[in-house]
């Protein structure tokens, strides 16, 4: 629906051009006003979906929600595309993500002002659908790539410069309005629309809200977009905490957050969480939970429109629940300058910023501030992986001297670069052997570029021919030569047995053709929601193989009569067989090339499309089989190897960090990716990138996919007990910095003090460079929670010429640094007491400490009579969190830890349970340390108020609750 019907009997209304809401000069909350008051009740509800519509006697043009903007304008065709968010998390720069928000914002500008949607009409939207700051927990996350870090103070802080950049300077005037995503607790792929992330109150509020709440509190972004999830057994899209911690936030700003769903997750509510029992009932609460726009049924409106017109019949919502959210949208437009004239200060975008010299300049310093080197050491040095325990007669293997000498690039993603789902096009592409190749060029040396994947022919069994690529690039079975370039595949081994195949002569990816299911070697890339570029070689005896796609999980079958291959087959009896011919094997190839060369740089990783993205969590963390072989194979041939992963996501990399000298890590870079690799092995720039995320020795550290509570799990630098295989923060330089004379200017304070720690950075080497700076607090003896082993409380980005010093000054507020959500009193506390204050280099390196005493008193126990929420546990083990706010055993039994509670003169213990009506009566037993207080007998009942008397010992004391079965409770209280 594009348009809503208006009445005949409405009044005429005034020359659009002169109606008060097309006055930028008049308040905004009277420009909403007046346009709010012009709307039928039709016209109000309309605007409730993605897809609003136009209003032709106000002259309203349609407005559509949502244009993806992740890194670089994503969808609308070429843009300039920056590195992946996880690779911009690695530049630790928020004057760069400022900058980078900056070009994105002003380009999709040009794409709103010149140039029309493919479907639908009106413009492409100025409302951004980024960033990401859902934190990276779990680095089998699909959609790692798409989030800056693992720790909630560096992806706060690079989100906020991002919406400041998306936003511009102006909060009355956007450039463009930025959406976070996705709210709340989003890390895992599968099964994500019904599985229900267990996130306790201090893992909620001290890391998952963390990460939103500085670019909503500042008003740089203008929205939050809900997760498919749910968190603690309730949906995100009807989380009481979009009002009661989002809007609260904003109300500092002067302006009402506004709250998007994600694609289709309206309907998910019922048909797939069964949450509800009606999609009335269900967006009426989505509506009143505070959701403002309905991402649902694409460009269709009418099953929203339906959908909220019926819940307003039931009286399930009121006119003015509509009116909210409609007012939010149209606030948001108003600043946009789509009602002013000219359309604003920003409306005179020209369509020459899109790729232009200076985005492109951009793109190239955010590629080259994102490589982190990882390792650098002498090629025959005995080493552990570290460029501090080599040998002082082993020089480091970078930069690499290239002058007179022959480079071997080597490598499955030597010379592609990939798109990811949420890329824009690339003007252009700059692959790691073309930067080498001029680079190394320039400096009198010389490249080989072997991509180390083999070169297969499939011949089919049924006629004898080979699969071939025709003049229109069509795969048919022919009769031709196995020489013939077109009959030729390189295979490439992604793990898990997926394949892509990119035909010889095209030069591209061979896929599925959806009309007929055919087959046609024309794709760039594997790309798509569904990918349709990726395959198995399935055995088939006698030595022969099935083609199957992953996509379809289909067959490949040949016409004996024309050779023409469809993709039709459901059963591998049906499936035609062939058998595999290897014309060039790529190991042997890139063995040679690095035997005959002085050193090699080898490139592998992933591709973004394939094995973990968007509705698929990653396997495991370890590199594909191939890839590893091929490593080892190389080093054996040339010690001299540089090892560059090039990934959307960690890998432990354990055995390269034991035998490869040198090791860099870049996300999916963009179009500048080898321009930028070039200039950092070579040394024309200093790396610059530091770890945003740890990266683990292997899968059996990794907690369970959907334990979300950091805490008790040990994810991430903060609780992870092993020492990782890079730690967070990691990053090496080519020069020497020294770390001195860290300060803290009172090294006593309250608990609500401020003071400033100051460290003077040197840079001791004989070549300019950068270093990141990082300053970390940790409780010496914490006594009344498990506090972190360590946690980021600021981190400085200098570059520094080659003796030069700087001193940096860190500012902390310690209710800020020190601070844990305390579940005794339900807010943030700092305990009194020794707190110590680090500076260094990383996670895992920290030289400097200085100790801090804060002074103040100790946290008072429960009272008697105070109601306890029972997810406000200190301890527990085998439990799972449903209804919001309620505990159930995750086992046959399950046990709850409350340290604290006055018990002086209880007589009663309280509490509000339920049980299954199906299920046999329990008795939830309360303990005080070794002694067992009472057991409270639960009936099976929706939720109750239950009562037992107690003889409880005087004094504080640790109480335990066991519960069984089927057992649930909300809260509990002892009463005298």
């Amino acid at each position: 629906m594009s348009t809503v019907s208006v009445p005949a009997e409405l009044p005429a209304e005034p020359p659009v051009d002169q109606l008060p809401f097309r006055d930028p000069a008049r308040p905004l909350a009277e420009r909403v006003d007046d346009l709010l008051s012009r709307l039928t009740p039709d016209e109000r509800i309309a605007m409730l979906h993605q897809y609003g519509p136009a209003i032709p006697r106000l002259g309203v043009e349609p407005f559509r929600t949502g244009t993806e903007a992740l890194h670089g304008v994503g969808w609308l065709g070429t843009a300039t595309t920056f590195p992946q968010a996880v690779g911009l998390g690695a530049t630790w720069d928020d004057e760069l993500l400022h900058a980078v928000g900056t070009a994105t914002s002003t380009e999709l500008r040009a794409f709103h002002q010149h140039r029309k949607p493919a479907l639908g009409t009106g413009r492409h939207s100025l409302q951004a659908w980024a960033p990401v700051v859902n934190l990276l927990r779990d680095p089998r996350w699909g959609r790692n790539e798409e989030g800056y870090s693992e720790d909630a103070l560096l992806s706060a802080s690079l989100g906020d410069a991002f919406c400041r950049g998306m936003s511009g300077d102006d909060p009355e005037q956007l450039r463009t309005a930025p959406i976070l995503k996705h709210f709340l607790a989003y890390n895992n792929e599968d099964e994500r629309y019904t599985t229900s992330s267990g996130v306790r109150p201090r893992v909620l509020h001290e890391y998952d809200l963390a990460a939103f709440r500085p670019a909503v509190a500042t008003g740089s972004a203008t929205g939050v977009m809900a997760a498919y999830n749910l968190v603690n057994g309730r949906p995100c899209h009807v989380s009481p905490l979009l009002e009661s911690e989002l809007r609260r936030w904003a109300l500092p700003t002067g302006h009402e957050l506004f709250v998007v769903s994600d694609a289709e997750a309206p309907s998910n509510l019922v048909d797939l969480e069964h949450y509800f029992d009606d999609h009335a009932a269900s967006h009426a609460a989505a509506l009143k939970a505070g959701i403002d726009s309905f991402t649902d049924h694409g460009e269709d409106t009418r099953t929203t429109f339906g959908r909220i017109s019926e819940a307003l019949a039931r009286g399930l919502l009121t006119a003015d629940d509509v009116d909210l959210a409609v007012r939010r949208q149209l606030s948001i437009r108003c600043r946009l300058g789509e009602f002013d004239p000219g359309r604003g200060p920003f409306g005179d975008t020209p369509w020459e910023v899109v790729d232009s010299p200076e985005h492109r300049a951009l793109a190239l310093r955010a590629a080259t501030e994102s490589i982190v080197l990882l390792k650098n050491a002498g090629a025959g040095a005995a080493v552990t992986g570290r460029t501090e325990s080599a040998p002082a007669s082993a020089r480091p293997l970078l930069p690499l001297a290239v002058e007179g000498r022959r480079v071997a690039v080597v490598g499955p993603l030597a010379d592609s670069l990939f798109e990811d789902w949420y890329s824009g096009t690339m003007p252009y592409r700059v692959t790691a052997a073309d930067g080498l190749r001029a680079a190394v060029a320039a400096r009198g040396g010389e490249t080989v570029v072997v991509e180390g994947v083999d070169r297969i022919a499939l011949r089919a069994a049924s006629t004898g021919g080979l699969l071939t690529a025709g003049a229109d690039a069509r795969l048919a079975v022919a009769d031709t030569e196995v020489g013939d370039d077109a009959a030729q595949f390189d295979l490439f081994d992604w793990d898990l047995g997926v394949l892509t195949l990119r035909n010889a002569r095209t030069g591209r990816y061979a896929g599925l053709v959806d009309a007929d299911q055919s087959l046609a070697a024309d794709r760039v890339q594997p790309a798509g929601w569904d990918v349709h570029e990726t395959f198995r070689l399935e055995p088939a005896g006698d030595g022969k193989e099935a083609l199957r796609s992953v996509c379809t999980g289909r067959y490949a079958v040949v016409d004996p009569a024309s050779g023409a291959v469809a993709v039709t087959a459901q059963h591998a009896a049906d499936a035609e067989h062939f058998t595999r011919t290897v014309v060039r094997d790529g190991v042997a190839e890139a063995v040679a090339a690095a035997a005959g060369a002085d050193a090699v740089v080898l490139v592998v990783g992933n591709d973004p499309h394939i094995n973990g993205r968007e509705t698929q969590d990653r396997a495991g963390i370890s590199l594909a089989p191939a890839h590893e072989a091929l490593l080892r194979e190389v080093v054996a041939a040339r010690p001299e190897t540089v090892l560059v992963v090039m990934s959307s996501y960690p890998y432990a990399v354990d055995w390269a960090d034991a035998h490869v000298p040198a090791v860099l890590w870049t996300s999916h870079g963009g179009q500048e990716t080898g321009r930028a690799l070039a200039a950092v092995i070579l040394g024309e720039a200093d790396p610059a990138g530091r770890l945003p995320q740890t990266w683990y020795r292997g899968d059996d550290e990794l907690p369970g996919r959907l334990d979300y509570d950091i805490i008790k799990a040990g994810w991430t630098y903060q609780y992870h007990r092993a020492a990782p295989l890079y730690a967070f923060g990691h990053g090496l330089s080519y020069t020497d910095f020294a770390l001195t004379d860290l300060a803290l200017s009172h090294i006593r304070t309250p608990q609500d003090g401020t003071l400033t720690a100051t460290v003077t950075v040197t840079n001791r080497g004989a070549r300019d460079g950068t270093e990141t700076v990082q300053l970390y607090v940790r409780a010496v003896a914490a006594t009344g929670y498990e506090a972190p082993r360590l946690r980021l409380a600021g981190y400085r980005k200098v570059r520094l010429a080659a003796g030069a010093s700087a001193s940096l000054s860190f500012p902390l507020a310690a209710a800020e640094a020190l601070a844990h959500w305390s579940v005794a009193s339900g807010s943030f506390a700092v305990e009194a007491g020794a707190y110590e204050v680090l500076a260094g280099r990383s996670a895992a390196d920290l030289p400097l400490s200085a100790t801090l005493t804060v002074d103040g008193p100790a946290p008072a126990p429960r009272g008697l009579g105070a109601v306890v929420r029972a997810v406000d546990f200190d301890d527990y083990a085998d439990i799972e969190l449903v209804d919001g706010d309620a505990v159930a055993p995750s086992a046959a039994s399950a046990t709850l830890h409350y340290r604290a509670l006055t018990l002086t003169g209880a007589r009663s213990f309280t509490a509000e349970v339920s049980s299954r009506t199906s299920a046999p009566p329990a008795d939830l037993e309360v303990w005080a340390g070794p002694t067992l207080l009472t057991t409270l007998p639960v009936p099976p009942s929706a939720w109750t108020t239950v009562s037992t008397p107690l003889s409880a010992p005087p004094g504080v004391h640790e109480v335990r609750l066991v519960l069984r079965g089927e057992q649930r409770v909300r809260s509990f209280r002892f009463e005298g």
